[in-house]
């Protein structure tokens, strides 16, 4: 028997996290065997300035706000716990979110992580990048960001796919959630140095010509890409078009109306490998949907 399932939701009180929760509840709820842990990061260096700032009532103050948190922390989960028939685990930490969510989430070999997109702290997020952007860079673990307050059920998956592992293993974490989603496999193709053709004068009949064989070239490649997923046939659709994937990606999204873009943390670029990848840290950005953001296996 495969082992149990594990999440791990974290939260800051805010609207955006409350969505996140509701969503890994549901998620939860879908798989019987899933362990479900709601976890809050009390800021250690908010406490270290507590302390200097009120030196000599710093203790009993500090234990109201920790015994404040749990009680909201443990009212979350009892709520959730009712709504969605299952029993609900908490976790109060204190330290940095970042470290703290990070080891949390390896030392109990979370399967799934699940955070509100934007937090509290909505304009600081936007000039020194967001926990949950920060975490995807250092932890390996898969990850949801929420953007939307949940409805239903995921039911159409947007999965970009540049045919690397990374986004293999990506799409098929995502069927391992979702088995009933359908998921379109989106490819956005370039001719390589098309600008350099266009600024040499070579006639538009003839670029199209290389637009034609490098979708030949990309729907062959699709064809090997598919035959490694572990999706059933009836679940995916193909879908193939040009220009930037930064751009094409939203303009699909917005079209087939889809309520989940599954990514692969990296590409196929080794340079990407150092970084969030550049494709997946525009969609985070910029889409509206929410964002399953995968690594490579752990």
């Amino acid at each position: 028997m495969p082992p149990a399932r594990t999440l791990l939701a974290a939260t800051d009180f805010s609207a955006p996290a409350r969505h996140a929760l509701e969503r890994a509840a549901q998620l939860a709820q879908m798989h019987p065997d899933a362990q479900l842990t709601l976890a809050h990061v009390v800021s250690a260096s908010a406490l270290d300035k507590l302390r200097r700032l009120l030196p000599g009532d710093v203790g009993v103050l500090e234990a109201e706000l920790l015994a404040q948190a749990e009680k909201n922390l443990t009212e979350l989960a009892t709520s959730l716990a009712s709504r969605y028939d299952g029993h609900i685990d908490t976790e109060l930490i204190q330290g940095s979110a970042l470290v703290a969510l990070a080891e949390l989430a390896d030392a109990r070999q979370t399967d799934l992580l699940v955070m509100g997109a934007r937090g509290a702290h909505f304009v600081r997020e936007l000039l020194l990048g967001s926990t949950t952007e920060r975490l995807l860079r250092r932890s390996r673990r898969p990850l949801l960001a929420v953007k939307q307050r949940p409805h239903a059920p995921y039911r159409r998956i947007l999965a970009p796919v540049d045919f690397s592992a990374h986004a293999a293993v990506a799409v098929d974490t995502a069927h391992s959630w979702l088995p009933d989603a359908d998921i379109v496999l989106l490819h956005a193709f370039e001719v390589e140095l098309e600008s350099t053709f266009r600024f040499a004068g070579i006639a538009d009949e003839r670029i199209h010509e290389y637009r034609i064989h490098a979708r030949d070239a990309a729907m062959a490649e699709m064809d090997a890409f598919v035959a490694t997923l572990k999706v059933p046939s009836d679940r995916l659709a193909r879908q193939f078009v040009h220009g930037p994937p930064t751009l094409r990606i939203v303009e699909h999204e917005q079209t087939m109306d889809a309520d989940l873009i599954v990514m692969g943390k990296h590409g196929q670029s080794v340079m990407e490998e150092l970084l969030l990848g550049s494709v997946t840290k525009h969609i985070l950005a910029h889409s509206s949907s929410d964002v399953l953001v995968v690594g490579n296996p752990v």
